[in-house]
């Protein structure tokens, strides 16, 4: 055995033609989905993004039972900017202890940006999702580096135009709607990019956000506020 095959027998080194191997991957709650994420699952201490250009076509129904595995032990996990009220039902359907979901609303795009960082940083969740969709790229690098000195997998979800640009989430899935499943597009991984897509099946209908929309200031002018974070269920 040469040299350079003995070091990667012994250590964990990844190479780029293989899935990385992580062991604090989050499983996906999909068994064929788990199949193609680097370590079974989902990254932790790691940025995700998650790019949709319509809400409801179940890209919170791919997370859920995520969600529900956490809350359901006692783990906190925060979303902040949904578009929509949270559904508290479909939630609870779903699994997720309401107990332990945060809901925080900023007031600017500017506010969503400093609460999901503090998120990751105060080491506060073991789950964040955010809606971020005018991120920049130094912008989700802040957050990808809060991430991975948290224990926290962080979801990031922008509009499906942001495929073309550069990005540094170690996970990138886009999404569309495929009849009575969802597409999943591996776009980025810690291995080679899946050629073809995903169909996962969801149960339907699923409903996690409702069909109100929560209003805003428009603009990172409007005067700056409290980011208050409540349970989903207040």
């Amino acid at each position: 055995m040469g040299a350079l095959e003995e070091i990667l027998q012994r250590h964990p080194v990844w190479r780029g033609g293989a899935l990385a191997q992580d062991p604090q991957a989050l499983p996906s709650g999909f068994a064929a989905l788990d199949a193609e994420l680097p370590g079974g699952g989902w990254p932790s201490q790691a940025l995700t993004e998650v790019l949709a250009d319509e809400t409801g076509i179940g890209e919170l129904a791919l997370l859920l039972p995520a969600f529900a595995r956490l809350t359901s032990a006692g783990k906190r996990v925060i979303w902040i900017g949904p578009p929509h009220v949270p559904y508290a039902p479909a939630l609870a359907a779903g699994g997720v202890d309401l107990a332990n979901l945060l809901i925080v609303q900023p007031r600017s795009r500017r506010d969503g940006l400093w609460a999901a960082e503090q998120a990751l940083r105060a080491g506060s969740c073991h789950a964040l999702a955010a809606w971020l969709p005018k991120a920049r790229y130094a912008e989700l690098q802040r957050l990808a580096v809060a991430a991975q000195a948290s224990r926290a997998a962080a979801f990031i979800f922008r509009a499906r135009a942001a495929r073309a640009e550069s990005s540094p989430a170690c996970l990138r899935l886009a999404l569309e709607p495929a009849g009575a499943a969802l597409a999943v597009h591996i776009m980025k991984r810690r291995g080679l990019p899946l050629a073809a897509p995903l169909s996962l099946p969801l149960e339907r209908p699923f409903h996690v956000l409702g069909r109100a929309s929560l209003s805003r200031p428009a603009g990172d002018d409007a005067r700056p506020a409290r980011c208050v974070g409540l349970p989903v269920h207040a």
